[in-house]
């Protein structure tokens, strides 16, 4: 392996083009733990149908963007992107229905941080001490953040939200080789329907399949809004951030989770949730600053 080999990263300045897209990016996926917790925790919906909701429905969407785009144009992707967006989707709503939104954050975007700082390395990709330090940060303030006020996660449901942030780790350093975001996006997203056929195969033997109107709707919108929009901007992001900067970037989710509880569940804001917030956040930043030139 070449320790000697720098990163691909992209120095953080007002004028970068990616910042406004990864903000929206950010924001949706902080969406979709708040749309998938509220479907799930009251039973509005089970796991598995919401997961064939979400990616049906944003299969829908992006197809139909493509197309408008441009008619002729043949759809990218690969199946591998599919199997990944479908693991991670899937396994993602079956460990909401027990854990936290605030743990089950924490897990998973603790497991694509790993996965996705250990390819880098495994690539001989140098971690510059200010993206570690940054990262560190990051994580110190969502541990104390999510972890003294929350009850013990369900061992199961807590590995299968493990798993489920290295499948979104993968599906983030797939798109990193992206020319065409939002037609690989919409190619993920079509080749994962038939892999739909996998939690079918485990949700009728239960006969437990439910969901009412509630449901379908935190469904479709974390299909259409959070999912189908937010990930083809964020493999537009890819492009131009290294595989380091990407994993601490997406450490302020849970953050931005918290928030939107607040403002849109009624959740109390807390002087101890303001500043670990800006604690968080100013860990990505600083693993997202500009070198110092030499």
């Amino acid at each position: 392996m070449n320790n000697n080999k720098t990163t691909d990263a992209v120095p953080f300045s007002p004028s970068a083009h990616w910042i406004g897209p990864a903000l929206f990016a950010l924001l949706a996926f902080a969406a979709n733990s708040i749309f998938c917790r509220l479907a799930l925790m009251h039973g509005d919906i089970d796991a598995h149908s919401f997961t064939a909701v979400r990616l049906l429905s944003g299969a829908l969407l992006l197809f139909c963007l493509v197309r408008l785009r441009q008619p002729g144009q043949a759809l990218g992707g690969s199946w591998k992107g599919g199997l990944a967006l479908l693991a991670y989707a899937w396994l993602f709503s079956i460990a909401y229905v027990q854990l936290g939104a605030g743990v089950g954050a924490l897990i998973l975007f603790g497991a694509v941080q790993i996965t996705m700082f250990a390819w880098s390395w495994f690539k001989g990709d140098r971690v510059e001490a200010r993206v570690l330090a940054g990262m560190l940060v990051a994580f110190a303030g969502l541990i104390a953040l999510l972890l003294p006020g929350a009850n013990a996660p369900a061992p199961l449901s807590a590995l299968f939200m493990v798993v489920s942030g290295i499948a979104w780790g993968a599906y983030s350093l797939i798109g990193k080789g992206s020319a065409d975001p939002l037609g690989d996006t919409a190619g993920n997203f079509l080749r994962s329907l038939p892999l739909l056929a996998i939690p079918a195969l485990v949700a009728l033997p239960s006969g437990q399949l439910t969901a009412n109107a509630h449901g379908l709707l935190y469904a479709l919108a974390s299909g259409v809004l959070a999912s189908g929009a937010g990930y083809a901007v964020w493999y537009g992001v890819l492009k131009q951030v290294s595989a380091q900067q990407a994993a601490t970037m997406q450490l302020s989710v849970p953050v931005i989770a918290a928030l939107g509880g607040v403002v849109l569940l009624g959740e109390p804001l807390s002087l101890r949730l303001a500043v670990i917030s800006a604690v968080v956040l100013g860990g990505v930043g600083l693993a997202l600053g500009r070198r110092k030139a030499k």
